[in-house]
């Protein structure tokens, strides 16, 4: 029997595993004994992309939910090694250690938070990177609405002002209202560039500086920081600011088993794919994601983002699967490029293409917003499977339509 081991859970390996079950299905009886099987170090997924919201309630779906319907099994494992040479990658359990051998495989195990060795980050710092680091912050700031008022109390330092941080940032008051933390607070955005949203580009930053000094979020720019305390942070400016909650959000990286192939990297650590999720020099292993880089309309990366992540993990399960059943891989060409920024109580911020041209801002781009965070990047949640393996067709979406 023929096995395809899909590596992650996230926007890529859900998509992935349902978009080959999708292709098995339309082979037929000659697939019918290929197994699939997903290895993820959670029993479910992560909307990642909502981590930063106030209601957590609702961003980790169990993964039984939506891979039992299509016939794909997933276990619970760290991914330890991949020996491409012997199509045999080690997972770690409870258990021990396990080598499970594949025909072939698809690497979707994303990215990762960088943390920088800066003294006390470990220790005090909190990120939104996974849901339970998400749900550990949300915890944090709970506890801290059942503590007496203080500066520290109420002061909130986040680190990095990309996509990433603005999204935490602009979120940070009405999370700490919900936590109970009333009245006169702080929310401070840091980062060494001179500008907030450095890769937004001249046109969309004035909107976002808008949105954060409406919603009082203070910045520090062309700073870092130096170390994280308890109860403070410190920058190399010298300025000691009193926190008791300092949220990481600088820098992603490539999940670190990307560098275990021996393949092309780029310099966040991605490795090349071809237009059908192809890993160059290695025909039995494909990659999607924010682990894997393809010049998607033959000029421009694809981005660390859910936008990509999905279609290029619906084009590697299915091109796997016609792979090794000798049938035609279909390329992925994305010829639209978007980016809806949540702004918080403000509204958000739309733009369209790589210059990133303001599209529609505030109320309307909300509730753009919101559609795509609650509806268009769910699967489908009723486990009907027709309903699961229609979602999962090779196919390109259209740009998000403006709302009103």
């Amino acid at each position: 029997m023929a096995r395809i081991l899909v590596l992650g859970a996230g926007f890529a390996g859900l998509w992935a595993a349902l978009g080959a079950a999708r292709k098995r299905d339309e082979i037929g009886a000659r697939a019918v004994d290929t197994e699939i099987l997903v290895v993820d170090r959670n029993a479910y997924h992560n909307i990642r992309v909502r981590n930063y919201e106030v209601d957590l309630g609702d961003v980790a779906l169990p993964l039984k939910d939506l891979l039992d319907p299509v016939d794909v099994r997933h276990r619970v494992a760290e991914v330890a090694a991949i020996d491409p040479a012997t199509r045999a990658v080690t997972i770690k359990t409870g258990a021990g250690a396990e080598v499970l051998s594949y025909d072939r495989l698809v690497l979707t195990t994303g990215s990762e938070l960088v943390r920088p060795a800066i003294s006390g980050l470990a220790a005090h710092g909190f990120d939104v990177d996974t849901y339970e680091a998400a749900m550990r912050l949300d915890a944090h700031l709970a506890a801290l609405g059942k503590q007496p008022p203080s500066e520290a109390r109420a002061s909130v330092a986040i680190i990095g002002a990309g996509f990433t941080g603005i999204e935490v940032a602009a979120e940070m008051p009405a999370k700490l209202a919900h936590a109970g933390i009333t009245g006169d607070h702080r929310v401070i955005l840091i980062d060494p560039n001179p500008v907030v949203g450095a890769t937004f580009g001249a046109l969309g930053r004035p909107v976002i500086s808008e949105a954060l000094a409406t919603l009082g979020v203070e910045t520090r720019l062309n700073v870092r920081v130096r170390a994280v305390g308890a109860v403070s942070i410190t920058l190399d400016s010298g300025e000691i600011i009193p926190t008791k909650t300092v949220v990481w959000c600088a820098g992603m990286r490539a999940s670190p088993l990307a560098a275990s192939l021996p393949a092309r990297r780029d310099a966040l650590g991605r490795i090349k794919v071809d237009h059908t999720m192809r890993v160059e020099g290695l025909p039995d292993v494909f990659a999607a994601g924010d682990v894997a880089a393809c010049l998607i309309d033959g000029e421009h990366p694809t981005v660390m983002s859910c936008q990509f992540a999905r279609p290029m993990g619906r084009f590697a399960g299915h091109n796997v699967v016609a792979d090794l059943f000798g049938e035609k891989l279909l390329p992925l060409n994305i010829d639209w490029y978007v980016t809806v920024l949540d702004l918080g109580a403000w509204g958000a911020l739309y733009t369209t293409g790589w210059d990133r041209e303001v599209h529609t801002t505030g109320a309307a781009a909300k509730l753009t917003k919101q559609t795509i965070n609650q509806q268009r990047i769910y699967p489908p949640r009723n486990g009907d499977r027709a309903a699961l393996l229609a979602a999962a067709a090779p196919t390109i979406q259209t740009a998000p339509p403006t709302k009103s």
